[in-house]
């Protein structure tokens, strides 16, 4: 099931290389920005038309909003001057604004191998592809975002190479840098700085927002940029991310991966009403107490398995005997099949309040498409093809990739044993800077990346300083929790307090 696939498939021994790239003013700055009704130059290498840049004015949500936007491209190379990539993006910049003062977002998405495109026609940008219904036959109509950012702050969506047309030009090796945790967060702070250096935006205040495999890159990525590019980075918003992978994999003597998703399959189970994390404590309180006590009893006492059962289809709705077959153990490929299997449907893994038929209904496994990613892919890809093309006039003959499989299955995770985490560098940067603040954000009813697990994870951190510069937030909704239109309002204003220093 590729869409399960392509967020996270953390597998620990691969071999992960550093990159060494070129400091952003050691190499030409890309071509400049350029009309829209400019002839297109084309690059040798990635066969990207020059950088283009248009004029727009929205009256969205009682406001007016007059900004360009350019859609271009960077080239990053190694130290000898070697072109590695070229990394492509979509830059919003507000007309009138004091480029020393106005904050600048750089946004990115997950997968690995997953284009920006989520999060700028998702939530963020100006326009958004409504997201209620979602289905490949949707059209993929845009309509003007009364939730965008951009009053706030300029925005600067960037592709990892590999992702939408970022392209890789130098061959396997490069291909094998880019494609690791580290090196893809060299590769993105190298192409950050370079944004900057063409701007002049240094003075400006810089904000990173991720989402999924995005919001592990984000802490890694600002400690980056400050260690090894010179840049300071303000903040961070991260919206479902999962900042230690080995808590997302667990194993069969890991009862974390089993816990924290006990509370998103009681906000599915109640999703027919409103539903808040303020109703789930009792279930968080169960799921660290007599849940866990429980499980470390283990199969061998039949009366701790039984409680568990009993109490874990209470929470999940699943049925009974299927939660006693698998011990009381309700891993989250088993809850995705189970919960309206009565209804010959599946659940997705993005959001659980979200389901589609199960084409194989009476097979003991079946191969089912998730019902949101290959869902939204076809609109978000062809919505934001045209934007590129209609709006931008940025046309590229390539093909736009907004969930690379090639990414994400040859994605190189380390060297060591353990698998790698965020969590050591969020922590430090809190440490070091204390006007560092960070905003995290997670959907109620998504498995993919729980929200109780992100929480559990905070809970070991302590203030350094003032209190309060780590925030969660947990809003109804999934994985793309901005789908849920009160959630996306409610993202929006926690985002403008984090930006203005509220």
């Amino acid at each position: 099931m590729r869409s399960r696939v392509i967020l996270f498939v953390a597998l620990a021994g691969l071999a992960s290389a550093s990159c060494g790239f070129a400091k952003a003013d050691d190499a030409p700055v890309g071509a400049a920005a350029a009309s829209r009704d400019a002839k297109p130059e084309k690059s040798e290498s990635a066969n990207l038309p020059s950088d283009s840049t248009t004029a727009f004015t929205l009256n969205i949500g009682g406001r007016s909003l007059a900004f360009h936007v350019t859609a271009g491209s960077l080239q990053l190379k190694d130290e000898a001057g070697t072109p590695q990539a070229v990394v492509a993006y979509v830059a919003y910049k507000l007309d009138g604004a004091d480029p020393e003062r106005r904050p600048v977002t750089f946004a990115i998405n997950g997968g690995p191998g997953a284009a920006s495109a989520w999060l700028q026609i998702g939530a963020l940008g100006p326009w958004r592809l409504p997201m209620a219904g979602l289905s490949p036959a949707s059209p993929p109509t845009l309509v003007d975002n009364a939730e965008t950012w951009l009053d706030f702050t300029d925005l600067v969506f960037v592709d990892p190479p590999g992702t939408g047309y970022s392209r890789i030009v130098a061959g396997d090796e490069a291909r094998r840098r880019f494609w690791s945790v580290d090196g893809d967060v060299d590769g993105l702070a190298a192409a950050i700085r370079r944004w900057l250096v063409a701007e002049r935006r240094f003075a400006s205040p810089k904000f990173i927002v991720g989402e999924s495999y995005g919001g592990f890159r984000a802490p890694r990525l600002a400690e980056a940029l400050a260690m090894d590019q010179g840049v300071g980075v303000s903040g961070l918003a991260l919206i479902s991310p999962v900042l230690d992978l080995a808590a997302l994999a667990g194993g069969p003597d890991d009862p974390f991966p089993l816990l924290t998703r006990l509370p998103s399959y009681a906000a599915a189970r109640r999703s027919g009403g409103p539903v808040s994390r303020a109703d789930l404590a009792e279930v968080e309180r169960y799921a660290t107490g007599d849940y866990l006590a429980d499980w470390l009893r283990g199969p061998s006492d039949a009366a701790a398995v039984e409680r568990m059962s009993q109490r874990v289809a209470d929470l999940s709705g699943i049925d009974i005997q299927t939660v006693r077959r698998l011990g009381g153990r309700v891993d989250e490929e088993s809850f995705l099949r189970e919960f309206e299997r009565t209804q010959g449907k599946v659940v997705a893994f993005y959001d659980a309040t979200i389901d589609a038929y199960d084409p194989f209904p009476a097979a003991r496994n079946s191969d089912f498409h998730d019902p949101v990613l290959p869902g939204f892919e076809p609109a978000f890809t062809s919505a934001i093809v045209d934007l590129y093309q209609r709006k931008f006039g940025w046309k590229v003959d390539g093909r736009y990739e907004l969930l690379n499989d090639a990414v994400n299955h040859e994605w190189r995770w380390g060297d060591r044993l353990a698998r790698p985490e965020a969590l050591s560098a969020l922590r430090r940067m809190l440490a070091l800077d204390p006007k560092f603040r960070v905003l995290i954000v997670h959907g109620l009813t998504d498995v993919q990346a729980p929200y109780f697990a992100t929480a559990l994870e905070l809970g070991q951190i302590p203030d350094y300083g003032a209190p309060g510069r780590l925030t969660l937030r947990v809003y109804p909704g999934g994985h793309m929790v901005y789908a849920n239109d009160d959630s996306r309002r409610a993202l929006r204003d926690d985002a403008r307090r984090l930006i203005e220093g509220r």
